[in-house]
């Protein structure tokens, strides 16, 4: 069954008040499904309802891109086949497919291409997970999105759960290093149907991701977000990583569970640490202790995976290290600031006490780093200064 074929199946299965005994009078009418939406409206009423003609006409375009992969088929993750409950159908939808499990069953270009259907392969033995928190700070956020730019630079995919925070980041930052890369894609394991966008904040870059990589979901559409289905889908991201890079988590973190599945699946698991004082390191470091790798920059992951380094990635590590105090005018007279704000969130009386700065110069100080995007205002009066981009 070429593609085609198989979107209209699931196109017509999946429309809404179609049950089986309606599609079966479509098709005992009109022939296989691609017939069926060849015709007119008139034409199809003389089968259907009202509302149901309407309802097989107005599938979002975007879901006509709609494909499904069972265990049978050579397109399934041959990853997927290790876990203890892989899914028995996988939805998919983008301008990506897996890596076919057999060289025998090759990519037919010439059925994809005039869809712009899987003009990319995904291999999970070269992608990399990046999780972490729904509520990340400033620097947690820019750390994932750089983390996964640079990474998909390198032409790795980057796998995450399309939620808020670090995960949306992390699609983000693999958008922009797929732009000058052609084999860097991303990868958004969900957990509702994909007609539904949760969180819906992230409608566009879900739309996107659809562009330049993978929507894949194991829930059928019409599938609403319900919190059970989060945790499970976790196992997917495990199992289409080669490893996963924790950025941000506390101790109690769902990031935390995909962390144990990978490791569980014998995979590396990568955590960036952070401050003692941050709830939001806890999980990283608890990680950390427990024989994650400790990681300052992406050289440090592309090495321990063994991936090939370009020049770029060896002359431009992601790191979060200090900041140049001579790049500008505006860090030499800041750096005594800089030096005592640190990296760990703090509040204003305790910054005061650090500099000895009288209020209204201290806070004119922090206004202008703000604005120059090396310091963030965090929720409860905290500061925290930020590592260069």
């Amino acid at each position: 069954m070429d593609r085609d074929e198989l979107a209209a199946w699931l196109r017509l299965t999946l429309t809404p008040g179609v049950g089986n005994s309606s599609a079966r009078k479509l098709l005992a009418a009109f022939g296989l499904p691609q017939a069926v939406f060849e015709q007119s409206a008139s034409a199809l009423a003389q089968v259907l309802s009202s509302p149901q003609v309407s309802a097989l006409r107005s599938m979002p375009p975007e879901l006509e891109a709609l494909l499904a992969t069972t265990w049978g088929d050579s397109g399934y993750p041959q990853a997927l086949l290790n876990l203890e409950d892989p899914p028995l159908l996988l939805y998919l939808l983008g301008s990506a497919e897996f890596t076919p499990n057999s060289a025998e069953e090759p990519i037919n270009q010439a059925q994809i291409a005039p869809n712009n259907i899987a003009s990319h392969t995904i291999d999970p033995s070269r992608s990399l997970a990046v999780v972490g928190s729904r509520n990340p700070t400033p620097q947690g956020a820019a750390n994932a999105q750089r983390f996964a730019k640079a990474m998909a630079q390198e032409g790795l995919t980057i796998v995450s759960g399309l939620a808020l925070g670090v995960d949306g980041a992390a699609h983000a930052g693999a958008l922009e290093g797929a732009e000058t890369q052609a084999s860097g894609l991303t990868v958004a394991v969900v957990g509702t149907g994909l007609d539904r966008v949760y969180p819906k904040a992230h409608r566009d870059l879900a739309h996107r991701i659809a562009k330049r990589g993978l929507l894949v979901s194991e829930y059928p559409l019409g599938t609403p977000p319900l919190m059970a289905n989060f945790p499970k889908r976790n196992r997917l991201i495990a199992g289409l990583s080669n490893g996963t890079l924790v950025v941000e988590a506390a101790l109690k973190s769902g990031s935390l569970i995909t962390a144990r599945l990978t490791s569980e699946q014998g995979k590396e698991v990568f955590a960036i640490p952070g401050s003692i004082h941050a709830a939001q390191s806890r999980g990283c470091h608890a990680l950390i202790k427990q024989g994650a790798k400790l990681v300052e920059s992406a050289q440090d992951i592309l090495e321990e995976l063994r991936w090939p380094l370009s020049l770029q990635t060896t002359s431009n590590s992601i790191a979060s290290g200090a900041l140049s105090t001579s790049a500008t005018g505006v860090f030499d007279s800041n750096s005594l600031l800089l030096e005592a704000l640190g990296f760990d969130p703090v509040g204003l009386d305790a910054l005061q006490a650090r500099c000895g700065l009288n209020t209204s110069d201290l806070q004119a100080q922090l206004m202008g780093l703000e604005l120059d995007g090396l310091v963030a205002r965090l929720p409860g009066g905290l500061f925290q200064r930020q590592a260069p981009a």
